[in-house]
């Protein structure tokens, strides 16, 4: 489920890959990712709208593979 602000959408690939879930956990300043118990890729919902559009997320991935979407006009 999305935020109220925004959402973040994370390819399957990614999101099963237990290095690139470790590196999304550690880049991201308000805990939006965590490791499930088998090691892949979780997103914490109620975290999101704590999201401060860093774009770290997005350059820690390969390109395309996370996406940040924005749910408001600017």
């Amino acid at each position: 489920m999305a935020g109220m602000f925004i959402d973040v959408q994370v390819d399957d690939v990614v999101a099963q890959d237990r290095e690139l879930a470790q590196k999304l956990v550690d880049v991201c300043a308000v805990d939006i990712f965590a490791r499930g118990d088998d090691g892949t890729l979780e997103i914490v919902d109620e975290n999101l709208d704590e999201c401060v559009l860093c774009d770290l997320c997005i350059q820690a991935a390969p390109e395309g593979k996370v996406r940040v979407i924005k749910l408001y006009e600017d």
